[in-house]
């Protein structure tokens, strides 16, 4: 699981096998530690987020404030997505 960077106590990062074809620009949040059923968010291309599960279970306001984060690093989420998977398609 690349790490894209963390937050506090939790890990911001991609799956490294994001199915074929592969899926849109997204990252998953957890707690501690990458997990398979980590809060998968999608990156709009805007630079926005939506959360499309949270199955990490994160607070309402954690989640909005990681949110928050993730929107304004959003420039730095898509570079580390093109050079990983080296290409990059949108949610919406």
């Amino acid at each position: 699981m690349p790490q894209v960077f963390k937050i506090g106590a939790y890990w911001v990062y991609f799956w490294s096998n994001e199915n074929d074809p592969l899926e849109p620009v997204h990252v998953h949040v957890a707690p501690g530690r990458p997990q398979a059923n980590g809060t998968k968010i999608w990156i709009t291309s805007k630079g926005k987020c939506l959360v499309a599960n949270n199955n990490s279970q994160i607070p309402e306001k954690i989640l909005r404030n990681i949110i928050r984060i993730i929107e304004a690093r959003s420039d730095e989420v898509i570079e580390k997505w093109n050079s990983f998977f080296g290409e990059t398609d949108y949610y919406c």
